[in-house]
């Protein structure tokens, strides 16, 4: 029989496991795996659906720690190292306070470690040096506020925030689009670019307007999975973004 001649056959390996915290119309799942090494593997889940559009209302809702508590348990079965909530605007929307306790709620729900996308951002930013970011948004004025207000509280200085205004279906946004809005928001005082929410798509053109401003440019995704994969002590195979080329980790 086949079977008779393959021998022994070693693994599979275990891999490390970030567990995901997504919103309910996060759509960008394909994204984060591009950032991931071949030892590393996903488990994704959402929080619950809420009849809301993309609002100060709805970023609330979200982050809501009932939700995020639940869905941070429902991901400990496959045993992540890590666990991220990925959402911008949930995890900015309450201040540092609420960032600071979106990552307890999970470290309290069983996360052997966890991070948020804002709470990557900022560490992000503080590794890079930054102290001045340009802006660039899905979002309405008012979600927009909030971010300022958030990085504010860090000491860094937003020089400027253009937002696209919308208030559903961010995900499908072009690559053109998010260029345009970028281009929009840069500034000659800015450190870095920031361009937020993990429902638009970044991944390709990261490179490409790294070189156009010729400056870091962060995204809502990117700086998520670099603050999980920093937990796991691992690289990502993202070489060409200037976040994993300046902040990588120490040589072992």
């Amino acid at each position: 029989m086949v079977l008779e001649t393959l021998g022994t056959v070693d693994g599979p390996y275990p891999d490390d496991g970030i567990g995901i915290v997504a919103p309910f119309d996060f759509a960008l799942d394909r994204e984060l795996w591009r950032w991931v090494p071949d030892q590393v593997t996903l488990h994704m889940t959402r929080v619950p659906y809420v009849p809301v559009p993309v609002t100060v209302e709805m970023a609330t809702m979200i982050s809501d720690e009932q939700a995020v508590h639940g869905a941070t348990r429902d991901l400990l079965t496959p045993e992540p190292k890590v666990v991220a909530y990925a959402c911008t605007s949930g995890s900015f929307v309450n201040g540092s306070l609420g960032e600071h306790a979106l990552t307890t709620i999970m470290l309290e729900a069983g996360a052997p470690a966890a991070v948020t996308t804002s709470g990557a951002l900022v560490e992000a930013l503080r590794v890079l040096g930054v102290g001045k970011v340009a802006i660039a948004t899905p979002y309405i004025g008012p979600i927009n506020d909030r971010l300022i207000g958030f990085l504010g509280e860090y000491d860094i200085e937003a020089v400027s925030c253009q937002g696209l205004g919308l208030l559903n279906q961010i995900w499908k946004v072009s690559y053109q689009e998010v260029m345009e809005i970028v281009r929009a928001a840069d500034r000659p005082d800015a450190d870095a670019m920031f361009v937020s929410c993990t429902n638009l798509p970044t991944y390709d053109i990261i490179p490409l307007l790294e070189r156009a401003l010729g400056k870091p440019v962060l995204t809502a995704n990117q700086v998520t999975m670099w603050g999980a994969l920093r937990l796991l002590n691992r690289e990502s195979l993202a070489v060409d973004q200037r976040l994993f080329q300046q902040a990588r980790l120490p040589a072992a």
